[in-house]
């Protein structure tokens, strides 16, 4: 990953820092999401958010008459973690 430098007035920094704490993010990550969106990048994310939806509406899970109940879900999720 490459780096940056970029030179920009105290007052507009920070009122960028101010600004992205207020959105929970960063700088950083703000200049970050408009380079890739700027460069064409974004669309690479945006596919991925499609394949991932594309996958789960044709996954068998769900769609046949097997149901669990939350005490199963459970012990199935407990026993995943202890590695059985």
């Amino acid at each position: 990953m490459g780096n940056l430098t970029i030179t920009v007035d105290e007052y507009t920094l920070k009122r960028a820092r101010i600004r992205a704490l207020e959105q929970d993010t960063s700088v950083n990550a703000v200049l970050r999401e408009y380079l890739e969106c700027y460069a064409g990048t974004e669309h690479l994310r945006r596919d991925a958010v499609h394949k991932i939806l594309d996958i789960s509406d044709t996954a068998e899970s769900g769609h046949g008459d097997q149901s669990w109940s939350r005490e199963e879900l459970h012990e199935r999720r407990g026993k995943r973690q202890a590695g059985q």
